[in-house]
Protein backbone atom coordinates (compact mmCIF):
# COMPACT_ATOMS: atom_id res chain seq x y z
CA UNK A 1 0.00 0.00 0.00
CA UNK A 2 0.98 3.67 -0.08
CA UNK A 3 -0.26 5.30 3.08
CA UNK A 4 2.34 7.99 3.67
CA UNK A 5 4.16 10.42 1.40
CA UNK A 6 5.68 13.91 1.26
CA UNK A 7 4.72 17.02 -0.66
CA UNK A 8 7.30 19.69 0.11
CA UNK A 9 7.35 21.68 -3.14
CA UNK A 10 5.78 25.12 -2.85
CA UNK A 11 2.40 25.74 -4.48
CA UNK A 12 3.90 28.13 -7.06
CA UNK A 13 6.29 25.44 -8.25
CA UNK A 14 3.47 22.87 -8.47
CA UNK A 15 1.42 25.31 -10.54
CA UNK A 16 4.30 25.80 -12.95
CA UNK A 17 5.17 22.11 -13.20
CA UNK A 18 1.63 20.93 -13.96
CA UNK A 19 0.27 23.98 -15.78
CA UNK A 20 -2.47 24.65 -13.24
CA UNK A 21 -3.64 27.51 -11.02
CA UNK A 22 -4.26 27.09 -7.33
CA UNK A 23 -7.81 27.73 -6.20
CA UNK A 24 -8.36 31.13 -4.55
CA UNK A 25 -7.34 31.23 -0.90
CA UNK A 26 -5.81 27.76 -1.11
CA UNK A 27 -3.58 27.44 1.94
CA UNK A 28 -1.00 24.65 2.04
CA UNK A 29 2.33 24.41 3.80
CA UNK A 30 4.99 21.92 2.62
CA UNK A 31 4.28 18.66 4.40
CA UNK A 32 6.96 15.97 4.78
CA UNK A 33 4.50 13.52 6.35
CA UNK A 34 1.15 13.35 4.55
CA UNK A 35 -1.08 10.63 5.99
CA UNK A 36 -4.69 9.55 6.40
CA UNK A 37 -7.13 12.41 6.94
CA UNK A 38 -4.68 15.10 5.84
CA UNK A 39 -5.62 17.59 3.11
CA UNK A 40 -3.07 17.57 0.29
CA UNK A 41 -2.61 19.03 -3.24
CA UNK A 42 -4.57 17.21 -5.94
CA UNK A 43 -5.65 17.95 -9.52
CA UNK A 44 -9.05 16.45 -10.34
CA UNK A 45 -10.73 15.49 -13.60
CA UNK A 46 -13.59 17.83 -12.68
CA UNK A 47 -11.26 20.85 -12.58
CA UNK A 48 -8.15 19.75 -14.52
CA UNK A 49 -6.68 23.24 -14.70
CA UNK A 50 -6.90 23.95 -10.97
CA UNK A 51 -4.96 22.79 -7.94
CA UNK A 52 -7.14 21.90 -4.97
CA UNK A 53 -6.75 20.37 -1.53
CA UNK A 54 -8.56 17.07 -0.96
CA UNK A 55 -8.52 14.78 2.06
CA UNK A 56 -6.34 11.67 1.85
CA UNK A 57 -8.62 8.67 2.28
CA UNK A 58 -11.45 8.15 -0.20
CA UNK A 59 -14.94 8.34 1.29
CA UNK A 60 -17.41 6.98 -1.29
CA UNK A 61 -20.42 9.19 -2.04
CA UNK A 62 -22.78 6.32 -1.15
CA UNK A 63 -21.30 5.66 2.30
CA UNK A 64 -23.86 5.86 5.12
CA UNK A 65 -21.19 6.64 7.71
CA UNK A 66 -17.57 7.86 7.60
CA UNK A 67 -15.14 5.40 6.06
CA UNK A 68 -12.00 5.76 3.98
CA UNK A 69 -9.81 3.95 1.49
CA UNK A 70 -6.21 5.12 1.30
CA UNK A 71 -5.49 2.92 -1.69
CA UNK A 72 -7.30 1.23 -4.57
CA UNK A 73 -5.66 -1.88 -6.02
CA UNK A 74 -5.47 -1.77 -9.80
CA UNK A 75 -5.97 -5.55 -9.88
CA UNK A 76 -8.83 -5.44 -7.40
CA UNK A 77 -9.23 -8.86 -5.77
CA UNK A 78 -7.02 -10.48 -8.41
CA UNK A 79 -3.25 -11.03 -8.24
CA UNK A 80 -3.29 -12.19 -4.63
CA UNK A 81 0.45 -12.90 -4.78
CA UNK A 82 1.24 -9.36 -5.99
CA UNK A 83 3.21 -10.60 -8.99
CA UNK A 84 4.81 -7.89 -11.11
CA UNK A 85 4.32 -10.16 -14.12
CA UNK A 86 0.52 -10.25 -13.67
CA UNK A 87 -1.33 -9.41 -16.91
CA UNK A 88 -4.88 -10.40 -15.98
CA UNK A 89 -8.06 -8.45 -15.31
CA UNK A 90 -8.00 -5.04 -13.64
CA UNK A 91 -10.47 -5.57 -10.83
CA UNK A 92 -10.63 -1.87 -9.98
CA UNK A 93 -12.95 -1.48 -12.98
CA UNK A 94 -15.62 -3.57 -11.26
CA UNK A 95 -15.02 -2.96 -7.57
CA UNK A 96 -18.19 -1.25 -6.20
CA UNK A 97 -16.26 1.47 -4.36
CA UNK A 98 -14.08 2.31 -7.36
CA UNK A 99 -15.83 1.46 -10.61
CA UNK A 100 -17.44 4.90 -10.97
CA UNK A 101 -14.40 6.97 -9.90
CA UNK A 102 -11.99 5.08 -12.17
CA UNK A 103 -14.22 6.00 -15.11
CA UNK A 104 -15.14 9.60 -14.34
CA UNK A 105 -13.41 10.83 -11.15
CA UNK A 106 -9.69 10.44 -11.66
CA UNK A 107 -7.02 12.70 -10.19
CA UNK A 108 -3.32 13.42 -9.94
CA UNK A 109 -1.86 13.24 -6.43
CA UNK A 110 1.18 15.51 -6.15
CA UNK A 111 4.19 14.09 -4.31
CA UNK A 112 7.94 14.58 -3.94
CA UNK A 113 8.56 11.12 -2.49
CA UNK A 114 6.72 8.38 -0.63
CA UNK A 115 7.48 6.09 2.28
CA UNK A 116 7.41 2.31 2.47
CA UNK A 117 8.80 -0.44 4.67
CA UNK A 118 8.89 -4.24 4.75
CA UNK A 119 5.46 -5.82 4.40
CA UNK A 120 5.49 -7.37 7.87
CA UNK A 121 6.72 -4.36 9.90
CA UNK A 122 5.91 -1.37 7.69
CA UNK A 123 7.27 2.00 8.78
CA UNK A 124 9.07 0.51 11.77
CA UNK A 125 11.85 0.20 9.17
CA UNK A 126 11.03 3.06 6.78
CA UNK A 127 12.50 4.07 3.44
CA UNK A 128 12.05 7.25 1.40
CA UNK A 129 11.33 6.32 -2.22
CA UNK A 130 12.03 8.98 -4.84
CA UNK A 131 12.43 9.39 -8.60
CA UNK A 132 16.01 8.85 -9.74
CA UNK A 133 15.87 11.26 -12.67
CA UNK A 134 15.17 14.20 -10.37
CA UNK A 135 11.51 14.36 -11.44
CA UNK A 136 9.88 16.23 -8.60
CA UNK A 137 7.17 16.72 -7.84
CA UNK A 138 5.63 13.80 -9.70
CA UNK A 139 2.07 12.59 -10.10
CA UNK A 140 0.62 9.49 -8.50
CA UNK A 141 -2.59 8.31 -10.14
CA UNK A 142 -5.63 8.57 -7.93
CA UNK A 143 -9.41 8.56 -7.81
CA UNK A 144 -11.60 11.00 -5.91
CA UNK A 145 -15.17 11.37 -4.69
CA UNK A 146 -17.51 13.70 -2.79
CA UNK A 147 -19.36 12.67 0.35
CA UNK A 148 -22.14 14.74 1.93
CA UNK A 149 -22.79 14.58 5.64
CA UNK A 150 -26.60 14.45 5.70
CA UNK A 151 -26.67 15.72 9.29
CA UNK A 152 -24.58 18.83 8.77
CA UNK A 153 -24.55 19.34 5.01
CA UNK A 154 -20.74 19.29 5.03
CA UNK A 155 -19.18 18.22 1.73
CA UNK A 156 -15.94 16.26 1.94
CA UNK A 157 -13.84 15.79 -1.18
CA UNK A 158 -11.37 12.97 -0.76
CA UNK A 159 -9.02 10.75 -2.73
CA UNK A 160 -7.25 7.40 -2.81
CA UNK A 161 -3.97 6.44 -4.48
CA UNK A 162 -4.08 3.60 -7.00
CA UNK A 163 -1.53 0.86 -6.37
CA UNK A 164 0.07 -1.85 -8.49
CA UNK A 165 2.42 -4.73 -7.77
CA UNK A 166 5.87 -3.62 -6.61
CA UNK A 167 8.89 -3.36 -8.88
CA UNK A 168 12.35 -4.72 -7.99
CA UNK A 169 13.42 -1.59 -6.06
CA UNK A 170 10.43 -1.79 -3.74
CA UNK A 171 10.89 -5.54 -3.38
CA UNK A 172 14.42 -4.88 -2.13
CA UNK A 173 12.74 -2.99 0.70
CA UNK A 174 10.57 -6.02 1.40
CA UNK A 175 7.45 -4.26 0.12
CA UNK A 176 4.83 -5.78 -2.19
CA UNK A 177 2.93 -2.78 -3.61
CA UNK A 178 3.69 0.49 -5.41
CA UNK A 179 1.74 3.67 -6.06
CA UNK A 180 0.82 4.03 -9.72
CA UNK A 181 3.11 6.77 -11.08
CA UNK A 182 2.21 8.23 -14.46
CA UNK A 183 4.37 9.24 -17.41
CA UNK A 184 4.15 12.97 -18.14
CA UNK A 185 2.51 12.13 -21.48
CA UNK A 186 -0.30 10.27 -19.71
CA UNK A 187 -1.13 12.80 -17.00
CA UNK A 188 -3.57 14.82 -19.10
CA UNK A 189 -5.10 11.67 -20.59
CA UNK A 190 -5.69 10.42 -17.06
CA UNK A 191 -7.54 13.60 -16.12
CA UNK A 192 -9.62 13.67 -19.30
CA UNK A 193 -12.85 11.77 -18.63
CA UNK A 194 -13.37 11.44 -22.38
CA UNK A 195 -10.28 9.22 -22.64
CA UNK A 196 -11.59 5.74 -23.55
CA UNK A 197 -11.32 3.15 -20.81
CA UNK A 198 -9.35 1.06 -23.29
CA UNK A 199 -6.60 3.71 -23.06
CA UNK A 200 -6.80 4.01 -19.27
CA UNK A 201 -6.44 0.30 -18.56
CA UNK A 202 -2.92 -0.02 -20.05
CA UNK A 203 -1.74 2.70 -17.65
CA UNK A 204 -2.54 0.47 -14.66
CA UNK A 205 0.88 -1.17 -14.57
CA UNK A 206 3.89 -1.31 -12.27
CA UNK A 207 6.19 1.73 -12.62
CA UNK A 208 9.64 0.76 -14.01
CA UNK A 209 12.27 0.04 -11.37
CA UNK A 210 14.76 2.33 -13.13
CA UNK A 211 12.52 5.28 -12.25
CA UNK A 212 13.08 4.83 -8.52
CA UNK A 213 15.59 4.72 -5.74
CA UNK A 214 15.27 4.69 -1.96
CA UNK A 215 17.19 5.35 1.24
CA UNK A 216 16.44 4.48 4.88
CA UNK A 217 14.84 6.95 7.28
CA UNK A 218 14.50 7.25 11.03
CA UNK A 219 11.49 5.33 12.39
CA UNK A 220 10.28 8.70 13.70
CA UNK A 221 8.39 9.04 10.38
CA UNK A 222 6.07 6.27 11.58
CA UNK A 223 4.35 8.74 13.90
CA UNK A 224 1.62 10.38 11.76
CA UNK A 225 1.90 13.54 13.87
CA UNK A 226 5.66 13.89 13.38
CA UNK A 227 6.68 16.91 11.33
CA UNK A 228 9.80 18.71 10.15
CA UNK A 229 12.13 18.39 7.19
CA UNK A 230 14.56 16.35 9.30
CA UNK A 231 12.17 13.41 8.82
CA UNK A 232 13.49 13.10 5.25
CA UNK A 233 17.14 12.89 6.27
CA UNK A 234 18.86 9.63 5.28
CA UNK A 235 20.18 7.35 8.00
CA UNK A 236 21.93 4.95 5.62
CA UNK A 237 22.95 4.25 2.03
CA UNK A 238 20.69 4.24 -1.00
CA UNK A 239 19.34 0.98 -2.35
CA UNK A 240 20.87 1.74 -5.76
CA UNK A 241 24.25 3.56 -5.57
CA UNK A 242 24.22 7.13 -6.91
CA UNK A 243 27.00 9.65 -6.81
CA UNK A 244 25.73 12.78 -8.53
CA UNK A 245 22.38 13.57 -6.93
CA UNK A 246 21.78 14.59 -3.33
CA UNK A 247 18.07 13.97 -2.94
CA UNK A 248 17.76 15.03 0.71
CA UNK A 249 19.38 18.42 0.15
CA UNK A 250 17.10 19.00 -2.85
CA UNK A 251 13.98 18.05 -0.89
CA UNK A 252 15.06 20.25 2.00
CA UNK A 253 15.60 23.27 -0.26
CA UNK A 254 12.23 22.84 -1.94
CA UNK A 255 10.59 22.50 1.44
CA UNK A 256 12.06 25.86 2.43
CA UNK A 257 10.78 27.46 -0.74
CA UNK A 258 13.99 27.26 -2.76
CA UNK A 259 14.06 26.40 -6.46
CA UNK A 260 16.75 25.05 -8.73
CA UNK A 261 16.84 28.39 -10.58
CA UNK A 262 17.36 30.34 -7.36
CA UNK A 263 20.04 27.89 -6.25
CA UNK A 264 21.93 28.34 -9.53
CA UNK A 265 21.64 32.12 -9.24
CA UNK A 266 23.07 32.11 -5.74
CA UNK A 267 25.95 29.87 -6.82
CA UNK A 268 26.77 32.28 -9.66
Amino acid sequence: MCGRYATVTKIKEIEKKFGVTAKPNLSFEPNPNVGAGVYAPVITSKEPNELDLLRFGLMPSWAKKPMLFLNARAEGDHNKDDLESYIGAKGILEKPSFRKPIRSQRCLVIADCFFEGPKDIGLSQPFCVYMRNGERPFAMAGIWDEWINTSTGEIIKSFAIITTAANSVLRKLGHHRSPLILDKENERKWLDVSTPLAEITPMLVTPPAEWMNAYPLSPEIKNPRATGMHLLKPVGERIVPEYDYEIYQELEMFGMGETRARKRKEEE
